[in-house]
């Protein structure tokens, strides 16, 4: 059996699907003070307090994911070696894997697995955050 990895960083990555996705984004830099780290497009951004990562997600047509506003959230990993250790424990685990360890176009690294309620969960490698 595959041991356990080293422990999770923290949870310090969500994405939220919107609804007022403008009044959510003026609320989380505005208010909250985070910045925006990138615009993915006119329906996605990410922001940033310098210590996590906020997805929004503009809501359009019905929700495929989920009945809340949670789309997944994230556990952050110090390396991409890390990262597939974890996706290597997951799978012998029985867990329930949606992809494979996957590169982002901002140099991430992540895969998605589903917790036992449903709730979409993304290990993840995020070098702006471990820099």
């Amino acid at each position: 059996m595959t041991t356990r990895p080293s422990p999770f960083l923290g949870m310090r990555h969500i994405a939220l699907v919107v609804e007022k996705f403008d009044e959510c984004e003026r609320f989380y830099t505005h208010i909250m003070g985070m910045n925006i780290l990138r615009r993915a497009n006119d329906n996605l951004v990410y922001l940033s307090t310098g210590q996590d990562n906020l997805s929004l997600s503009r809501a359009l047509g019905e929700r495929s994911t989920s009945n809340t506003s949670v789309d997944h959230f994230g556990f952050m990993v110090e390396s991409k070696q890390a990262l597939q250790h974890w996706f290597e424990f997951m799978e012998v685990e029985g867990v329930t894997l949606l992809d494979q360890p996957h590169d982002h176009s901002d140099g991430a690294r992540s895969f998605h697995c589903v917790d036992p309620e449903g709730h979409i969960v993304q290990p993840i490698y995020h070098p702006a955050i471990f820099q």
